[in-house]
């Protein structure tokens, strides 16, 4: 059988969170996302109008063999990761690295969210419309 037609692309995350309130601030606040469902007072579902990010609430720490490195929000002049930077910074978001500037022109930073998760802010040429 040959492979079926290309994905679409990767535009859906689930992520397991204990303090759903303070992450969906985070998402919808201050990363500008905004609530497309709220099914019940345990799960929401995000998007930035291309994607979806489902929080759901965990009621223990979720143990096993997945685990995710990091998410990334895309960002469309390098400059925006400077000033999304800054403005993290203002609110008192936890900063795991400075903006840099990679070696194939992306430039990024990495923080985290209310729940601890790692979270990439880049500008990254080829993904930019």
């Amino acid at each position: 059988m040959s492979r079926p037609p290309a994905t679409s692309g990767m535009r859906h995350l689930a992520l397991y969170v204990q303090d759903l309130d303070a992450c969906e601030y985070f998402y919808v606040d201050l990363l500008g996302m905004s609530v497309e469902w709220r099914p019940d007072a345990d799960n929401v579902y995000l998007t930035s109008g291309n994607d979806n990010l489902a929080l759901h609430r965990a009621v223990e720490k979720p143990t096993g063999p997945q685990k995710l490195d990091h998410l990334g929000f895309i960002l469309n002049k390098p400059e925006d990761v400077d000033a999304w930077h800054t403005f993290l910074l203002e609110h008192d978001i936890v900063m795991k690295t400075r903006p840099k500037t990679h070696r194939d022109g992306a430039r990024s930073f990495y923080c985290l969210d209310p729940d601890g998760n790692t979270v990439q802010m880049i500008f990254h040429p080829p993904l930019v419309v």
